[in-house]
């Protein structure tokens, strides 16, 4: 790759950023303007929320145990009986990373995925342009209700995920483990801080900003038919994916400065 093609890279790397930077001004504009159609968001929070919980719910389950079997049996191989201590081993490490990431993936190969199609579809088949001859502004309609829904969703979820890992990891140190329940939430008690919460919930709150304005992004600039729509699905969900992990890294390194 010559130092030309390089720069041409970076160039239309910093214009895609600067496409998503602006439509997520625009989203954000339109957020604070009337009228609020309190229903659609609704629609929207059901949608996103409440129907992505059974498979959240279920992998985050699943992940707990895992992670309960792999370091519990790992501790006591270094040291007989120091899987004691898995309970916070497994609930930090879950509400940390794996639970706001996990889920947010979960959710951009869900929902990412169905709100890129909705909207490209709506916008190959000429019906955003009708919402513009009727003076319905088509960031306000269609994108603001998805942002708000993502918004508040994705930290509810990442909640629930966290309640249900550190249930899973229960289930396998009660039976597989031999450590009873209450020694399993005593040493969370005893280990667990208010910032290993909370740094797993802002986190959800960026990823679910991501997924929202990613995908909505990637719809409205669909073209060409229903081969178009299928290209912009799967961008929306490769990059909110992309977004999620790499937004992880620095997000993770800036919050060690407020512990």
């Amino acid at each position: 790759m010559t130092s030309g093609s390089i720069g041409q890279y970076a160039v239309s790397l910093l214009e895609g950023l600067g496409r998503y930077a602006i439509f997520f001004g625009e989203t954000v504009k339109w957020t604070f303007r009337p009228p609020f159609d309190r229903k659609n968001v609704t629609a929207q929070m059901l949608e996103i929320g409440y129907r992505s919980l059974p498979v959240t719910a279920v992998t985050l389950f699943f992940t707990g145990m895992v992670m309960a079997l792999q370091i519990g049996n790992a501790m006591d191989k270094i040291m007989t009986g120091s899987s004691i201590f898995i309970g916070s081993a497994v609930a930090i490490s879950m509400f940390r990373e794996l639970c706001p990431v996990l889920t947010a993936l979960l959710l951009a190969g869900r929902v990412g995925s169905a709100i890129a199609a909705e909207i490209g579809t709506m916008k190959v088949t000429e019906q955003i342009d009708a919402l513009v001859t009727l003076s319905a502004n088509p960031v306000q309609y269609l994108s603001v209700p998805r942002f708000l829904a993502c918004l508040v969703m994705t930290p509810a979820l990442t909640v629930i995920t966290d309640v249900v890992g550190v249930l899973g990891g229960a289930f396998v140190a009660y039976f597989s483990l031999n450590i009873t329940i209450d020694k399993y939430i005593e040493n969370i008690l005893q280990n667990l801080r208010l910032v290993d919460f909370m740094s797993g919930i802002l986190k959800s709150v960026f990823f679910g900003i991501q997924i929202a304005i990613i995908s909505c992004y990637q719809g409205f600039n669909t073209s060409g038919g229903a081969e178009g729509v299928g290209k912009a699905t799967i961008q929306a969900v490769v990059k909110s994916s992309m977004a999620i992990l790499i937004s992880d890294y620095f997000l993770t390194y800036l919050f060690q400065f407020f512990e």
